[in-house]
């Protein structure tokens, strides 16, 4: 049963300064006891449907984990950085949320990590509803998301600020505490979980923090943050998704398709057809059988719902099996 809270919202874009990627490979003997932590954003119950383990004969290479909970403070610290930069006019500016300023965006990023550390650290749950499909969750969210800017909204900038400061500390204290390897008592459901490791919850919440601070940047056109540093590692989080957003896709066993995010900060994802099911691989193998490349400007867009599907179309390019390459343009890896 999963049990969790997230949050949601799209953002923006520039060029990506290389920054030396780090090593994330797993210790030897990697962990799998429970976290002694508890949840990280609520208790609703909802059962997602999961991706199949793939058979052992057709197991390849997984991914390696991604280690983002020592980034948490360099990140936050930008973003106080950016917000004692604003002007009183900048706070009204829209973002490319619909419904949000910068300074409703500011207020969800306050809301959200003390929800996260309340729940997370101090294990105190108020509110958990009957929630019985991804649509109820959805709701839930949004409410709770909607109900925290009403009411942070109402701070001074000055106020709002310092509570940010101080709750994204408390927050990034939490993740770096938690073992990396071991069960979270939740999933990421956008990636078909309901049981994650931690490691995968922390970079799911780094990517929330960065793609809102993104949202930020753009709509007062600030300098970004897409440095090989951050945003590979946001990257490659999102794109542990393909297999649960290409589950519903036939394809012959070893049918191979590769995703490209075409920048300093992208790389290549390679998805393989394993007996029934979908699979993540470190290297291709198989039939290449479509290759879809993506600019790293608009790739955090199409993952968050943050740029139409024409526009990213006009700018995609995919050779080969078009309907294979461009199924990747309906992912989404956040909960929405």
């Amino acid at each position: 049963m999963l049990k969790f809270l997230l949050h949601l919202t799209p953002l923006g874009a520039e060029s990506c300064r290389a920054v030396s990627a780090e090593s994330y490979a797993v210790p030897p003997g990697q962990r799998t006891q429970s976290s002694s932590q508890g949840l990280l954003f609520g208790e609703p119950g909802v059962s997602i449907p999961s991706v199949p383990e793939p058979s052992l004969k057709t197991k390849l290479n997984p991914l390696p984990p991604i280690l983002t909970a020592h980034l948490f403070p360099k990140l936050d610290g930008m973003l106080i950085e950016l917000l004692r930069s604003l002007a009183q006019e900048d706070w009204e500016k829209q973002t490319v949320s619909p419904k949000w300023t910068v300074k409703d965006v500011a207020a969800h990023l306050l809301d959200t990590s003390l929800r996260g550390v309340s729940i997370g650290r101090d294990g105190y749950v108020v509110e958990s509803p009957r929630i019985t499909s991804a649509a109820d969750l959805a709701t839930f969210i949004n409410r709770l998301n909607s109900e925290g800017v009403t009411v942070y909204r109402r701070l001074s900038p000055l106020v709002l600020i310092r509570l940010v400061e101080v709750a994204a500390k408390s927050l990034a204290e939490y993740h770096a505490s938690r073992d990396p390897y071991a069960m979270a008592p939740y999933g990421v459901s956008w990636a078909g979980e309901e049981k994650s490791v931690n490691w995968f919850d922390t970079a799911r919440e780094f990517t929330e923090r960065w793609h809102h601070q993104q949202q930020i940047r753009l709509a007062v056109d600030k300098p970004g943050i897409m440095t090989r540093e951050f945003y590979h590692a946001v990257l490659d989080c999102f794109l542990r998704a393909l297999p649960f957003a290409y589950r519903d896709v036939s394809a012959k066993v070893r049918t191979l398709v590769k995703i490209n995010v075409a920048g300093e900060c992208g790389g290549n994802w390679y998805l393989y057809r394993a007996d029934e099911v979908w699979q993540l691989i470190e290297a291709p193998t198989g039939e290449a059988a479509s290759e879809s490349t993506i600019p790293q400007e608009i790739a955090w867009r199409i993952f968050t719902k943050g740029i139409d599907r024409e526009s990213a179309l006009a700018q995609v390019k995919v050779s080969g099996d078009a309907s294979l390459g461009l199924h990747v343009l309906g992912m989404v890896s956040i909960v929405a």
